[in-house]
């Protein structure tokens, strides 16, 4: 699992999240007690929630998919849909997420 802080002007709103979702992955998304669940390409399971004002997500990989291209667009589109969720580029995830295990 991993947490993500969420850029200022970006709510920590789940219905925001729901239409980033249904605009980066196609497919069903189901609603759970603030649990937003689907399936994308090489990822078997994609379940997202807010927890303390982050965007918390959770993957499962799914191993049986061997297609390099299928692998490599699943990544495209989960790199845009967590930009798109938090306002923040991979690199800047990265530089967050080190500065929060450092305990700056």
């Amino acid at each position: 699992m991993q947490q993500y802080k969420l850029k200022r002007g970006f709510k920590p709103d789940i219905d925001r999240i729901y239409s980033v979702m249904t605009e980066c992955f196609s497919g069903e998304i189901s609603r759970n007690e603030g649990v937003l669940e689907t399936s994308y390409g090489a990822l078997s399971e994609i379940k997202v929630w807010i927890e303390n004002k982050k965007l918390s997500v959770d993957t499962v990989s799914d191993n049986a998919v061997t297609d390099d291209e299928t692998v490599i667009q699943t990544n495209k589109s989960f790199r845009d849909f967590l930009y798109k969720a938090t306002g923040y580029t991979a690199k800047e995830r990265i530089k967050n997420a080190k500065k929060e295990v450092s305990g700056e």
